[in-house]
């Protein structure tokens, strides 16, 4: 078994998200935290289903510097795209409406990547997910924002939360991967590091 294999490796996820620890736990995989402070950036130039993955690569690169030994680092990026338009974290209730508004009654797309390091390989992948909204009445958007207060979310929400109960008609795809981290696609290129 995969999770037996793993052992031998000091596990660690390089990112402060309670929805990856929790995602990730629930595997059954047993890990440690570590984080980096940089800022996150990216080339201007940039294809847009690129971005996650740059960044979650970057990651990595920041924090590998740090380990020794046998580890095996995870980390991750999520990012909304609506027609070439990207939407990360919003800066505040204000931009978070602003964002909710734009998806209202509309599809978009919910990208992760996953960047798994050890030191011997590097493996990269990402995963995407079509998510469509009901018409959202500003209100709902009000409710939502502030009680949820989503700020720590790649377009301003959680699918498993109340929003994601009243708002969203349909998704295609991975549901972990709009939570923020494709477990299926990530437990299959575990395979690799065995």
């Amino acid at each position: 078994m995969i999770l037996e294999k793993l052992k031998k490796y000091n596990i660690i996820l390089g990112s402060a998200s309670s929805r990856r620890k929790k995602l990730l736990s629930n595997l059954g995989i047993k890990f440690s935290v570590k984080i980096t402070k940089n800022k996150e950036s990216y080339p201007e130039n940039i294809n847009p289903i690129d971005i996650s993955k740059f960044l979650a690569k970057q990651k990595s690169d920041q924090i590998v510097e740090e380990l020794s030994g046998n580890f095996l680092l995870i980390t991750a990026d999520t990012i909304v795209v609506k027609k070439n338009n990207i939407f990360h974290k919003p800066k505040d209730a204000y931009d978070a409406k602003r964002i909710l508004q734009k998806l209202s009654g509309r599809e978009h797309k919910v990208i992760s990547s996953v960047c798994i390091k050890s030191n011997k390989k590097e493996v990269i992948f990402s995963c995407e997910t079509k998510v469509t909204f009901n018409k959202i009445s500003e209100d709902d958007i009000n409710f939502y924002v502030t009680n949820f207060k989503p700020f720590d979310k790649a377009g301003s929400y959680g699918i498993q939360e109340w929003i994601g109960y009243i708002g969203i008609n349909k998704i295609n795809g991975s549901y972990n991967n709009v939570v923020g981290f494709p477990t299926a696609e990530f437990y299959q290129k575990l395979k690799l590091f065995i």
